[in-house]
């Protein structure tokens, strides 16, 4: 149970706002505890004053929760922070019934080939939009008329996201990214084990003469070329689809096989027979082994030994991102350690610590002035790197193209762009993009995201409005066509496209 000093607490709500169960309110300027309070400890790291804090002695009413490091105290009848879990007859148990099936999947795909019966790439374009497209191909596919509809079409709303596997830290998020002095995207949220930037987009194309050089840059990303950038206050960066990420002259060689904490829950029977604890560093969350439930799990009470990094829950302690082990600023594996409780630990007990790829570990033995020695490392103790480091991924450049497809791109379709929207969210219509598969974002418009590995060669173009020209399919049954009132008028055959192309390539010898 969560309890109040009263003579602390300055009522500023801020425990209130925060609460994830609304078990706090604040009445006559002081912090009130409610029924259903789970002692998540929310409360106690948000307020400023120090007031919150966490009663050693929990109510009999209260089941302890073991589903995530947090460790909440839930009351009898309610749930814990996350709603996930309740008291019931004082036994935890999930919230919601298992769901066998979601009953939410997508329209029923009409018989389509694969691949579009013919790509964009090369097509040239509808401009102005009152143009039917540059061609319209007509097929037999199992037995059904089929249709293709290309174009290239220019598109002032596209740009490319870039996922950097690194550990290394590249900049602040936020920072804008910037190719021979302007500015070309920035840093957006990091994912799982892997950097993010978002260049180009609407705003930064439009920006001025900077608007060709992010139009180059999203068509060098989207043809897998090579590309130098600099992160404001951060990194310089050479990324290409598909190779490894160099950052400031050095090529990543793993991606992260998760986080600290991830990587104690994962390995803590490798990682017990390689030392007495375990550290391992990460630039978002640091593992101590014999203080995280994968320690408990396997019969581990905590060392007294404390790791540099600021507490978040049982066993997990944000650290500092930086250019030192694990992407954080810690530049020695003494440094990892910011204190040691020796009425608990003992002299000459052993802390492994290491990186969330492996590729660096260290073993350190505890002296009896209190100090670590770094000592060498035991069979064990590499054993444990190796299944580390064995269970990491290559780094990669992975880009994807995003865009979204107005104007042009859909009336030299149809003269009823909506209904073609709608044909495409339903299924009817499957849209590709230099012949690779789109994921469509739900909601209204034709939104898209690309893997540029999956596209033809060079698929890309850009024009100096500025916008990048992007290779737009759409294959659909022949009936599907005629009923967005397609131009039908300009269907060919795919026999006469290859006749159109060969006298066309005779012509200019």
């Amino acid at each position: 149970m969560i309890r109040i000093d009263e003579g602390i607490c300055e009522g500023c709500r801020i425990c209130e706002k925060n609460c994830p169960l609304g078990a706090i309110r604040v009445e006559g300027k002081l912090a009130v505890v409610g029924p259903g309070c789970a002692s998540c400890n929310v409360c106690v790291r948000v307020c400023p004053f120090g007031a919150a804090s966490r009663a050693e002695d929990e109510d009999a009413r209260h089941a302890p929760c073991s589903h995530c490091s947090v460790g909440c105290s839930i009351e009898e009848g309610h749930s814990g922070a996350c709603t996930r879990y309740v008291n019931r007859g004082g036994r935890i148990r999930r919230a919601r019934k298992l769901v066998l099936k979601a009953g939410r999947g997508g329209p029923a795909a009409p018989k389509l080939p694969p691949e579009p019966l013919t790509t964009a790439v090369g097509a040239g374009t509808n401009y102005p939009c009152c143009r039917p497209a540059p061609y319209i191909v007509e097929d037999r596919f199992e037995g059904a008329d089929v249709v293709t509809v290309v174009t290239e079409a220019p598109l002032s709303y596209s740009g490319v996201k870039v996922k950097i596997d690194a550990n290394r830290y590249i900049g602040e998020e936020g920072a804008r990214v910037k190719r021979d002095g302007k500015v070309v995207g920035h840093v957006t949220t990091e994912e799982y084990g892997s950097k993010m930037l978002s260049i180009g987009g609407a705003n930064l194309l439009s920006h001025g003469n900077d608007g060709f050089v992010v139009a180059r840059t999203i068509v060098d990303f989207a043809n897998g070329r090579r590309v130098k950038l600099r992160v404001e206050g951060g990194s310089e960066l050479e990324l290409q689809h598909g190779h490894p990420p160099v950052i400031d002259g050095e090529e990543e060689a793993l991606m992260r096989v998760g986080c600290g904490s991830a990587t104690v829950g994962m390995f803590p029977e490798a990682l017990r027979a390689a030392a007495d604890e375990a550290i391992v560093l990460d630039y978002h969350v640091i593992g101590l082994l014999t203080e995280h439930l994968a320690g408990a799990e396997i019969g581990l009470v905590h060392s007294g030994v404390v790791p540099r990094g600021v507490k978040s829950s049982r066993g997990r302690y944000f650290g500092n991102a930086g250019i030192g082990w694990g992407g954080t600023d810690i530049q020695s594996p003494l440094d990892a350690i910011a204190s040691v409780d020796m009425a608990v630990a003992r002299p000459g007990m052993t802390v492994l610590v290491t990186e969330t790829t492996g590729q660096r570990c260290a073993l350190l033995r505890l002296r009896e002035n209190g100090l670590f020695q770094e000592i060498p490392l035991t069979p064990e103790a590499e054993a444990a790197a190796a299944l580390i480091r064995g269970t990491c991924e290559q780094a990669c450049v992975s880009v994807i193209y995003t865009g979204g497809t107005g104007g042009s791109a859909r009336a030299g379709v149809t003269k009823t762009p909506k209904k073609l929207n709608d044909a495409v969210h339903e299924g009817r219509v499957r849209m590709t993009v230099g012949g690779a598969p789109v994921f469509l974002l739900p909601g209204g418009g034709i939104n898209f995201m690309v893997d540029i590995g999956r596209m033809a060669e060079d698929a890309v173009t850009w024009v100096p409005t500025p916008a990048t020209v992007a290779p737009v399919e759409y294959t659909m049954e022949k009936a599907t066509y005629e009923a967005l009132g397609g131009h039908t008028a300009h269907i060919i055959t795919v026999a006469e496209l290859l006749r159109q192309l060969a006298e066309a390539e005779q012509e200019q010898g």
